[in-house]
């Protein structure tokens, strides 16, 4: 019987074996996005495989471990049951395919000069998306901001650390993936903030606390005070931490910023532009350069490589934001036409993304949650 392994065992065994990974989707989804270092072999069950055209298209021979992955695990499972055939032994099917793997996470610690908030992150590893659990050590009670749909991860991220979750916050309506900042909410009987103008600027259906520029709310002893940061999207509000952090959202990146065309076009963008400038310098890099910057988003390019670190922290100081090279030194006029001139490639689905965000429409079932999201984030702007 063919073996199949879960995303975990896969990661373990990347990291201490040789693997040859095959991926038996079709050439456009291969393309679009992928694992790191994957080769394509095109696949259908039924479909007959020669072993010789096999080994010439992926140099896959009989003596390597082999993991062929598809998008939920159905056609590699057959297609590694025709290798088998062949000859090859160690072949193995990741369980769920790209649609498990896209819902894996590593947890890491913020480092922070305050010892008493305690920033943990969640990295969405192969879309990019950063959540975070923000504790107050004295009370051990938390927030949890910009969680993603997977909320067990949220909540049990929280258990782990020992803190009582007493509040669920989102940055911005996202466009790239369906946010779980409501039903987490929910689930745990909690309040839900946004910015205060969520409803009127983004026709946001459901009930949520609004935050107006500069409100603090009190998470134990922590401070989060909700700054109005628009420019990715008009209602976008940042949370500074104690002083001490800024969960930036998709304004301020570690190696770029938000791009604005997803809600800002045509007669729009260059308003959108200015705006995100205003908010950049008039705001978060007005903040003192000990202040931690913690991103919504670290770059993955659809052939699944990033420069991140597993497990390490995505965060920078202001101080080396504001002393990094790329759009941050433009001038308002150069920033303005760079943000609206070279425009990146949309995330995949975003409008009906954005649609199940703010509560006007819902998801059919949890297949079509898997297909939305499918693929990297694309919410930078390109340097």
């Amino acid at each position: 019987m063919t073996e199949t392994i879960s995303v975990a065992e896969f990661r373990e065994r990347q990291q201490s074996e040789d693997l040859v990974v095959v991926d038996t989707r079709g050439t456009e989804s291969f393309e679009g996005w992928r694992l790191p270092d994957s080769v394509n072999y095109p696949y259908k069950p039924g479909q007959a495989v020669e072993k010789g055209e096999f080994q010439s298209a992926t140099g896959a021979s009989e003596d390597d471990a082999i993991v062929t992955i598809c998008a939920i695990g159905k056609s590699s499972y057959a297609f590694a049951e025709e290798l088998s055939k062949l000859g090859y032994d160690d072949v193995a099917v990741l369980d769920g395919g790209m649609a498990a793997y896209s819902g894996a996470y590593d947890v890491t610690a913020v480092p922070t000069t305050d010892e008493s908030i305690e920033i943990i992150q969640l990295q969405r590893r192969a879309k990019g998306c950063l959540g975070y659990v923000v504790g107050c050590t004295g009370t051990k009670q938390a927030a949890v901001v910009d969680a993603t749909r997977q909320t067990d991860e949220f909540r049990e991220t929280a258990e782990a650390f020992g803190y009582e979750v007493v509040a669920v916050f989102d940055t911005h309506v996202h466009a790239d993936h369906v946010s779980g900042g409501r039903a987490l909410a929910d689930e745990l009987g909690v309040p839900y903030y946004l910015g205060e103008r969520a409803a009127e600027d983004r026709e946001v259906g459901y009930e949520y606390v609004p935050l107006a520029r500069n409100e603090v709310v009190e998470v134990g002893e922590v401070d989060l005070k909700a700054l109005y940061t628009p420019g990715h999207t008009s209602e976008s509000v940042s949370y500074l931490v104690n002083g001490a952090a800024v969960l930036t959202g998709d304004t301020l990146f570690v190696e770029s910023v938000g791009r604005t065309e997803l809600q800002f076009s045509g007669e729009e963008a260059v308003g959108g532009a200015e705006s995100l400038y205003d908010t950049l310098h008039g705001t978060l890099l007005a903040e003192p350069d000990s202040v931690t910057v913690c991103p919504g988003h670290f770059p993955v390019a659809d052939d699944g490589s990033t420069p991140i670190t597993p497990g390490e922290p995505v965060a920078a100081s202001i101080g080396e934001r504001r002393q990094s090279e790329g759009l941050l030194q433009d001038d308002r006029d150069e920033f303005v036409a760079a943000i609206t001139d070279d425009l990146p490639e949309k995330p995949p689905n975003y409008e009906r993304v954005i649609a199940v965000n703010t509560g006007r429409e819902e998801l059919a079932d949890e297949k079509e949650a898997v297909e939305l999201e499918l693929g990297p984030n694309r919410c930078a702007a390109e340097e």
